[in-house]
C-alpha cells in the first residue's frame, strides 16, 4: 500500500511525466492533489499496471482527486531547452492549472525546478512510493498515450500505437526508410548510432 501524504497538515499536490526517453511526441505531465484519507489498493506506479488497469484508475483517481491537471510541452519545446527543462515545464504547466493552490509539492525523481515558493521534495522512485504521485504518473501515461494514438492516424508507419513514440527497433527502422517528422525530437539520437546521415542540411535546420 502506497503513502497517502508526506505531511498531513498541508495540501499536497504529487507531480510525475511521462515520454521523456521517447524520440518523437510531447512530454506530459500531471499534477494530482488527494484527500488525506484517501484509499486504492490498486493504485500503484503506472509502469507496474496493465493498459486496462491505468484507464480504470484514470476515471477513478479524476472521480475522486481534489483536483488534477495535465501540462503538456512540445517536441519543438522540447528540442529548444532540453528534455530535463522540458520534464520541468510540463510539471509547471500542470500545476498552473490546478484551482486548489498545494502548500507543497511530491516531485518523482531526484531533480526540480522550483515552481514560485511552494515548498518541494523530489522522491526518487516516488510514484511507488507515494499515492499522489503514482496517481500523477498514471494521468501523465494514459493522456500521452491517448496523444500517440491520435499521431498514429496520422503516421501509421511509424507504429506509435504500440511503441508510443519510444526507441523500439521497429520505430527507429521506420525512421530510417521514411524519415522524420515534424513530431520527432530532433535534438534526439534517431537512429541509435550518432548517424544523421540520412537527414539532409535542408531537413535538419528546417526541424
Amino acid at each position: 500500500m502506497l503513502l497517502p501524504y508526506m505531511d498531513d497538515r498541508l495540501i499536497e499536490a504529487g507531480c510525475d511525466e511521462a515520454g521523456r526517453g521517447c524520440l518523437a511526441g510531447s512530454v506530459y505531465a500531471a499534477a494530482v492533489i488527494l484527500p488525506k484519507d484517501y484509499e486504492n489498493e490498486m493504485l500503484n506506479d503506472s509502469k507496474k499496471l496493465s493498459e486496462k488497469k491505468r484507464y480504470l484508475l484514470r476515471e477513478q483517481i479524476e472521480r475522486d482527486a481534489l483536483d488534477w491537471a495535465v501540462g503538456v510541452v512540445t517536441p519543438q519545446e522540447i528540442d529548444e531547452i532540453n528534455i530535463l527543462n522540458a520534464s520541468f515545464l510540463a510539471m509547471h504547466r500542470a500545476l498552473d492549472q490546478l484551482k486548489l493552490r498545494p502548500e507543497a509539492l511530491l516531485i518523482d525523481g531526484n531533480r526540480f525546478k522550483a515552481y514560485h515558493d511552494t515548498p518541494h521534495t523530489t522522491v526518487v522512485k516516488g510514484d511507488g512510493k507515494y499515492m499522489s504521485i503514482a496517481a500523477a504518473s498514471i494521468l501523465a501515461k494514459t493522456y500521452r498515450d491517448d496523444y500517440m494514438m491520435q499521431l498514429h492516424q496520422e503516421y501509421p508507419q511509424y507504429h506509435w500505437d504500440s511503441n508510443k513514440g519510444y526507441p523500439a527497433k521497429a520505430h527507429r527502422l521506420a525512421i530510417r526508410e521514411y524519415g522524420v517528422t515534424p513530431y520527432h525530437r530532433m535534438s534526439y539520437n534517431l537512429l541509435g548510432e550518432g548517424d544523421f546521415s540520412l537527414f539532409s542540411e535542408q531537413e535538419m535546420s528546417g526541424r
